[in-house]
């Protein structure tokens, strides 16, 4: 048992209502003895949010604040990230990563509203979760102090932790009383599995482990065709209906499931420094990360797009390392959302077996110049001889190189004689 720090007057906590968090809500009253605030995020994780209020009443605790953030995640967060088509490692669309700065903010809002001066939260001590919720934290209130139950505590295994919530009269679900087979996170934009039966890398992961797609191979054999109009760089409309962000991404997540889009099965570098394999799905993201794509190729300088293609990898490793909230991915921000101003227009695109097949894009801002690059005649700006002196201009360099090593080559040879 901890004595008794007078320095916390009140703490939030990051509070789902599963049994970790409970046991955590319980240990911080024993431990800290003081008021514990609960916050619970719905961020589209497909589990019903209310239970948590009646379980924390049920533990003692008098201000619960649960909030609908799915819009604000996916406009403010999930979209600007997607305009830098980020990708962590070429291939993990950061799922999880770009969920922490938004619950990190509503914690310390909380914070600020209910007086308290410090946050907790679930996430373990191997994972990359503490440092992002932390770093974010401190971000935005840089006195805030911070909880980290799992790194302080001796409750190391899940025997231990049921036997803790036994002891306290936390219900345990059956589900729980067994060794988890994996764990999981998940939002509107991704769920990911983790851990226990995944942990050897050359397993095949089992079907179970799949519950927001279709195997690919189940998919169905005819392919699902679908509009994605596009302003700013975001998608307005789906086939030709005007939709929220929030209720945008939920229908091509409906759409990615059912054709078995957005699985990827990877082993990815912790910012702590292990290696993880994940399992995730991104059925929704897959199909907007490629239709975005398409029509940033008719849309966006080739100047422009090759910059962001460079600066995407240290855009991307900033969301997963924690650092949404620094100086240096707002200044990447600025320059991406400019960039975005004449991305606009309709992609169209069939879903089939795991695949985002681009069939069409238009944009009233098209740079693509189909009288330039036709193999028919008709009025040009081009004139094929001006490509003589660009290629002799660019092969200057090389001619010059070649022509030197021929001369030291002849040079050696006549000093070695």
């Amino acid at each position: 048992m901890k004595s008794i720090n007078t320095e916390i007057n009140k703490i939030v906590l990051a509070y789902s209502g599963g049994l970790d968090t409970s046991v955590i809500l319980k240990w911080l009253q024993d431990n800290y003895n003081c008021e514990v605030v609960t916050f619970t995020a719905d961020i589209g994780q497909g589990e019903e949010v209310e239970p948590a209020r009646k379980k924390a009443k049920s533990l003692g605790v008098n201000e619960i604040f649960i909030d609908d953030l799915k819009e604000e995640f996916v406009k403010d967060f999930v979209f600007p990230m997607f305009r830098a088509n980020a990708l962590y490692e070429g291939i993990y669309l950061l799922g999880t990563s770009i969920a922490r700065p938004l619950i990190a903010k509503r914690q310390i809002e909380i914070a600020n509203l209910t007086g308290s001066n410090a946050v907790s939260h679930g996430a373990t001590g191997k994972g990359n979760d503490q440092v992002r919720f932390e770093i974010g934290y401190y971000s935005l209130n840089p006195n805030i102090k911070v909880i980290s139950p799992w790194r302080e505590w001796n409750l190391t295994s899940r025997s231990s932790l049921i036997n803790y919530a036994e002891k306290n009269q936390i219900q345990v679900p059956k589900d729980k009383r067994g060794e988890a087979p994996f764990s999981v996170d998940a939002n509107l934009l991704h769920i990911s599995a983790e851990g226990k039966i995944l942990e050897d890398p050359w397993v095949e992961p089992e079907e179970f482990v799949y519950s927001r797609t279709k195997s690919p191979f189940e998919a169905p054999d005819k392919a699902t065709e679908i509009l994605l109009e596009f302003f700013n760089g975001d998608p307005i409309a789906l086939n030709d209906r005007k939709l929220s962000p929030a209720l945008l991404l939920h229908e091509l997540n409906i759409l990615g499931g059912q054709n078995g889009i957005g699985r990827i099965d990877l082993v990815e570098n912790r910012f702590v420094g292990m290696k993880s394999r994940g399992i995730y799905e991104t059925p929704g993201g897959t199909i907007l990360f490629y239709m975005r794509k398409a029509i940033e190729s008719i849309t966006l300088d080739k100047g422009a797009s090759h910059l962001k293609d460079e600066l995407m990898p240290k855009y991307a490793e900033l969301i997963y390392n924690g650092f949404w909230f620094s100086p240096e991915r707002e200044m990447l921000q600025a320059s991406i959302d400019h960039s975005q101003k004449n991305v606009c227009g309709t992609v169209r695109a069939k879903l089939y077996k795991g695949n985002v097949i681009i069939t069409g894009r238009k944009s009233p801002l098209s740079l693509y110049n189909q009288s330039l690059v036709t193999f028919e005649e008709g009025p040009t700006d081009y004139k094929h001889s001006d490509a003589e002196g660009f290629i002799k201009l660019n092969a200057l360099r090389l001619r010059v190189k070649k022509m030197i090593q021929d001369s030291s080559e002849s040079f050696n040879t006549d000093r070695s004689n």
